[in-house]
């Protein structure tokens, strides 16, 4: 595979600014080249790495950082896998093996000692195959988590709109804008205002809206690794028009799925990309946020959203770095979170029932079975992965990326 190539022709006409944001932070470590690079790690999927498991919805970009905490439609604050991209009908081990990956890409950045790595890994595999062997899903809000989990649903539910705001605008009322720090946010044209303001203008007449979305301001948003550089937009409404109760929403463009080639699994038909996310999130997830809109704008597929701030994530490294139990019950929640939502979506469009699933889980107990043959695939996929990235940070070190992002 000639990596490069790949990478260029994925980015090809993504936003500039952006897209040397991405290659940037790309180069900074193998477990951040992984989240940038989810059309190669399903490239080489198709290529014969997974082995036969039930087909699922999966996630398709499973990784340690896309779990995190949001506000559900009925206001109680979440912790779920929160980005679904990807989202696909693949073998069910599809997840599990790219998120183990993750684990052992990211043990650097946490520090992490390396001999204990496939043990780590066993355990959290355990927990999803345990979790599917039950045959039922479950959630987590405050009153039902534990540990770090607990302490960050604490923190998003007590959190007032009116502190989002002060983090992440200047002024006040009417006069109050988004703030561009060059981290969260960069300045949109004027052309590209002006068109998010007439594109809400419509959506608040279609939806009876009124004010509430009247546009005070628009940026370009940074967040994520691998969408970085597509069109996407924090937009800061009106709200109800009482002090603290403006909102502020994130516009991003839909793309095809990089999984749902890979996975040898014939997909449903969707209107669009953005369609096929959110009947897939609102599939997948035991309450989805309150604000979920698959909307079309130019002619292409976006999803409009609450704008979903990426520090509501649990803090690995700092639970490495204290010791303690911290950081294993992250990854067995995780592991159960992704169990839990291949079953809540079993039997749904080509996908295998929860009993399926279920035998599916017990299976995998005895020693040699394919919770032990996807640790293995796990730690070789990372050995890929690390090549892999190798090959960009040489290129990206000779100036090959930035000569593309300004493209």
């Amino acid at each position: 595979m000639d990596v490069i190539r790949e990478i260029h022709d994925y980015n090809t006409g993504r936003d500039p600014e952006r897209l040397l944001l991405k290659f940037t932070k790309m180069r900074s470590s193998a477990f951040i080249f992984l989240r940038g690079t989810a059309h190669l790690f399903h490239e080489r999927l198709r290529r014969g790495q997974l082995k036969p498991s039930p087909p699922a919805w999966c996630c398709g970009d499973m990784h340690l950082e896309n779990f995190g905490s949001y506000r559900g439609a009925n206001g109680l604050a979440y912790f779920d896998i929160n980005d679904f991209d990807e989202a696909a009908l693949a073998p069910a081990s599809a997840d599990p093996l790219r998120m183990l990956t993750s684990l052992v890409l990211a043990a650097d950045d946490l520090g992490l000692d390396p001999a204990g790595l496939p043990e780590l890994c066993r355990a959290t595999l355990d927990a999803y195959a345990d979790a599917l062997a039950t045959g039922k899903a479950y959630w987590l809000e405050r009153q039902t988590a534990e540990g770090p989990v607990r302490r960050l649903l604490d923190q998003v539910g007590m959190r007032e709109q009116g502190q989002l705001l002060a983090r992440r605008c200047v002024g006040s009322g009417k006069r109050m804008r988004l703030l561009v720090d060059g981290r969260h946010a960069l300045a949109a044209s004027g052309a590209q205002a002006d068109g998010v303001r007439a594109f809400m203008a419509r959506f608040a007449a279609a939806h009876h809206g009124g004010d509430f979305y009247e546009v005070l301001d628009v940026v370009r948003r940074i967040a994520g690794t691998g969408s970085l550089g597509l069109e996407r937009y924090a937009i800061l409404v009106r709200g109800d028009g009482r002090p603290g109760g403006a909102h502020l929403l994130d516009l991003k463009t839909a793309q095809a799925s990089t999984l749902a080639p890979a996975g040898g699994c014939r997909q449903p038909r969707y209107g669009d990309e953005a369609e096929r996310l959110i009947a897939l999130q609102q599939r997948m997830q035991a309450v989805s946020m309150g604000f979920l809109h698959a909307v079309s704008w130019n002619g292409k597929p976006f999803v409009l959203r609450a704008l979903q701030p990426s520090e509501d994530r649990v803090d690995l490294a700092a639970l490495t770095q204290r010791g303690g139990p911290g950081l294993r019950h992250c990854l067995l929640t995780m592991g159960r979170l992704m169990a839990w939502a291949q079953l809540r979506s079993a039997g749904r469009q080509g996908s295998a029932t929860a009993d399926e699933l279920v035998d599916f889980g017990r299976r995998g107990q005895a020693p040699g079975k394919w919770r032990d043959r996807l640790v293995h695939a796990a730690l070789d996929t990372a050995v890929q992965v690390r090549e892999d990235a190798a090959v960009f940070n040489q290129a990206f070190d000779d100036g090959a990326f930035s000569a593309i992002a300004h493209d």
